[in-house]
């Protein structure tokens, strides 16, 4: 019986090392050529004019003047990687060759459509920012809210009709569900679009929302497999190791950035894991220096319109540091750290949850 448990243990462990390290090698072997498409197509980043209050972003273009250029949308290759990893796990457990296929209704369906959906709202924000379309040099932030509002929606109704989520856990061991009825629907949305604003305004420094994705997906990784959802915990592999192999080329100096299509899609699905996971409420607690990302901006825009005056030289809170005279790659290790540990207190939190 033990050794039963034992090789089934393996057997699982084989499938989540392999998928991630597939995603990483096939992303590491599809650079070099997509690397050269974005310079082939001259996608490259450029700097916004106007803050998201509507004024002159003159701080952020004097720090960042030497990146403007920057080969962009280095996220579609990541989603893209991460799907194509999903296909060949089809075909191959269509042959016998792999023990699962990725794509499954229960477990992964909702966030690959997440990936793909948000993916591509990014893309086109990038792209309108690459050609200087418009004022804004890309969409909106009310064209994308729209947008993140329609997708969380379609979300938030299959979570809640078709697999019947309608209560959350507190993330405190031994505690009750709250049950939340129809009022599900509106937690939901709040907390995916939270997430991939979050992320999305994390994305500021070379290697720092990558290096952060890949300890959250891990932590949520463990957290899907002690539930038993093994093909889930899987899927978090392969976004982790794309994102890993993302990050190889994109410590300073970047070789490319991975741009709204990457943060978007990656923050949206990181989100509909958690709520997948039934652990909504320990994902502020994995991803909190996207929480202070996140905050830091609430409160600069907060303060501005009603106190006229800035809390900070400049948000999101990296590029405060950055202003302050701190050297990107300090900013980006030490928040790396602060990642680290957090991940690390949620994980064991989350375990403490699920295994009580």
């Amino acid at each position: 019986m033990i050794n039963s448990s034992l090789n089934t243990i393996i057997e699982d462990l084989i499938l989540i090392v392999s998928s991630g390290t597939l995603a990483f090698i096939i992303f590491m072997i599809l650079t070099p050529w997509f690397h050269n498409q974005l310079l082939k197509f001259r996608i490259g980043k450029q700097l916004r004019e106007n803050a998201l209050s509507g004024e002159k972003s003159t701080i952020f273009n004097q720090l960042h003047a030497k990146k403007s250029g920057t080969p962009t949308m280095g996220g579609l290759l990541i989603w893209g990687t991460i799907i194509f990893v999903v296909i060949i796990s089809a075909v191959l457990h269509k042959f016998g060759i792999f023990n699962q296929s990725l794509f499954n209704r229960k477990e992964t369906w909702i966030p690959l459509f997440t990936l793909v959906s948000c993916g591509i709202l990014g893309a086109v924000d990038d792209y309108i920012n690459v050609r200087g379309i418009g004022k804004h040099k890309g969409l909106s932030a009310k064209w994308k809210f729209f947008w993140q509002l329609v997708f969380s929606l379609a979300g938030a109704w299959w979570f809640y009709s078709k697999l019947g989520f309608d209560s959350i856990k507190m993330p405190i061991p031994g505690a009750e569900e709250i049950y939340l009825g129809i009022w599900y629907i509106p937690v939901f949305v709040f907390i995916i679009i939270a997430t991939a604003n979050a992320v999305n305004f994390t994305d500021g420094l070379d290697g720092l929302a990558a290096g952060l994705l890949i300890l959250a997906f891990g932590s949520f990784g463990v957290l899907a497999y002690s539930k038993g959802l093994l093909i889930l915990s899987a899927l978090c592999a392969v976004i982790a190791g794309a994102n890993l192999a993302f990050l190889w080329f994109n410590v300073p100096p970047a070789k490319f950035y991975m741009g709204d299509t990457g943060s978007l899609a990656l923050g949206a699905t990181l989100g509909v894991i958690a709520m997948l996971t039934d652990q909504g409420l320990i994902l502020p607690i994995v991803g909190f220096m996207f929480v202070i990302e996140a905050l830091s901006v609430i409160i600069q825009l907060t303060s501005k319109k009603f106190l006229k005056r800035k809390v900070f030289k400049i948000a999101p809170i990296h590029h405060h540091f950055e202003q302050c005279g701190w050297q990107e790659w300090t900013i980006v290790m030490r928040f790396w750290i602060i990642g680290g540990i957090m991940g690390a207190f949620g994980t064991i939190l989350g375990l403490l949850n699920i295994l009580k």
